[in-house]
């Protein structure tokens, strides 16, 4: 089990993680600073609790609003991928109508 020492709002924590997994801790920490930094310079130091959940909301928040454009190019990405099904069956049956044709205009040469 790895063990992980972090600074966030300019408060030490030790944090237990799993073995190689140390280098993800910190820089996760550090994006979490980075915000808690953000929000005392808007709102001030307004206590440790208040800060760590308003960073918490913001970065849930966040996370909400990209699992959102996520679904949103996945039904993308589907309706794509119908859209190019559809095409293709368009050219097989092109590709059937040319045969057909060819057929016929041998038939025609051969009268």
């Amino acid at each position: 089990m790895g063990q992980v020492n972090v600074t966030v709002n300019n408060r030490l924590y030790s944090v237990g993680c799993d073995d190689g997994e140390e280098a993800q801790v910190q820089r996760l920490s550090q994006v979490l600073d980075g915000r808690m930094r953000e929000l005392a310079a808007l709102v001030g130091q307004v206590g440790e609790a208040r800060l760590m959940l308003m960073t918490a909301l913001t970065l849930a928040d966040d996370l909400e609003t990209v699992q959102g454009e996520i679904a949103a190019m996945r039904a993308e990405l589907e309706a794509l991928r119908e859209q190019q099904k559809t095409a293709e069956g368009g050219a097989d049956a092109l590709v059937g109508l040319a045969q057909r044709l060819e057929d016929i205009a041998a038939r025609l040469e051969t009268s």
